[in-house]
């Protein structure tokens, strides 16, 4: 009350509605950061003692390998060989339904077009034909 009567006439306080200061809206949020002020800490993501993987090995860790050699050697290894009809029905089960899965046709193997007469034969009809003998 005291500084109210010692305060310049032409100066007065504002309505309590339009005061800002600290207690303003704004200053619980400037509290609270200047609270929760960035300090010096040990990084919680980091563990004491851990070894830095190297890329490189991680690619090559799970990177896919190829069997196919091993595979080969231990398949030409063995002794016993399927029979071919059983082989052909394995084919036959893994094979799709669709006509682009199915293999080509085979042509049948014409055999070469032979005469059923002998030479013996057509002398014969040479000479029964012809008259010769």
């Amino acid at each position: 009350r005291g500084l109210e009567l010692l305060e310049a006439p032409g100066r007065r306080k504002a309505p309590p509605g339009l005061q800002q200061g600290r207690d303003g809206p704004r200053a619980a949020g400037a509290a609270r950061r200047r609270k929760a002020a960035p300090e010096p800490r040990r990084n919680k993501a980091t563990v004491k003692g851990r070894v830095v993987k190297s890329a490189i090995e991680e690619y090559h860790k799970k990177k896919a390998v190829n069997h196919l050699r091993a595979n080969l050697q231990y398949m030409l290894k063995g002794r016993f060989v399927a029979n071919k009809t059983i082989t052909e029905q394995v084919l036959a089960q893994n094979r799709g339904r669709k006509s682009k899965d199915q293999p080509p046709k085979k042509a049948a193997k014409k055999k070469p077009e032979g005469t059923v007469f002998t030479e013996e034969d057509f002398r014969k009809f040479e000479r029964e034909y012809f008259g010769r003998p």
